[in-house]
């Protein structure tokens, strides 16, 4: 009952900030950020403006790909470099061979428990398609790249002018990628 309670009074919440007009958002918010999901934990409004000045790196994740694994290495990642202003930020979706079936709070239990995961995560998402989320439809239409199956990944520069895109096979600790990721780094806000 509680439990229900919860996630009621969190998509009251979540649809309340929605109707926020854009004159009302942070000033500050590149329009690539102006978006709003729901934290995968407890299903609170999530702003993406929140994430401005940082480094993003995007990934659509799914629990039950060969891929899998790479949650490992992106909480390694965020732990090392989330003090110089990186974020990762997960994308659950089912939409790649239906690797992601479980709920919100299946998947969350799971990150948590299998990877330890503490990077920020939203509600599970559609990424492809016309289906998929404003935010998923910009960035590919940005960089030319959608995703083709779970893991693949969008880095976003702390201006948001710059989005690159690399395949699921690029693992977090590839050095092609971890020098771009070091240039954004280095790259004043």
């Amino acid at each position: 009952m509680l439990s229900t309670l919860r996630r009621c009074l969190a998509a009251i919440l979540f649809a309340i900030t929605a109707l926020v007009p854009a004159a009302a958002r942070a000033a500050d918010c590149p329009p690539l950020l102006e978006h709003r999901f729901a934290d995968l934990k407890d299903g609170r409004p999530l702003s993406l403006c929140q994430f401005s000045g940082k480094v993003i790196l995007v990934v659509n994740t799914a629990s039950y790909c060969g891929f899998t694994s790479q949650y490992e290495g992106l909480e390694a990642l965020y732990a090392r470099l989330r003090e110089r202003g990186l974020v990762v930020l997960g994308f659950p979706s089912n939409d790649f061979g239906e690797q992601e079936p479980g709920s919100d709070r299946q998947i969350a239990d799971f990150c948590r428990s299998t990877y330890g995961v503490e990077f920020p995560m939203v509600a599970k998402t559609v990424v492809k398609g016309k289906d998929a989320n404003p935010f998923y439809r910009q960035l590919a239409q940005l960089t030319g790249s959608r995703p083709q199956w779970n893991f693949h990944k969008y880095l976003i520069s702390r201006d948001s002018r710059r989005v690159l895109a690399f395949g699921s096979s690029t693992r977090p600790d590839e050095p092609a990628f971890l020098k771009q990721l070091e240039a954004f780094l280095d790259a004043a806000p």
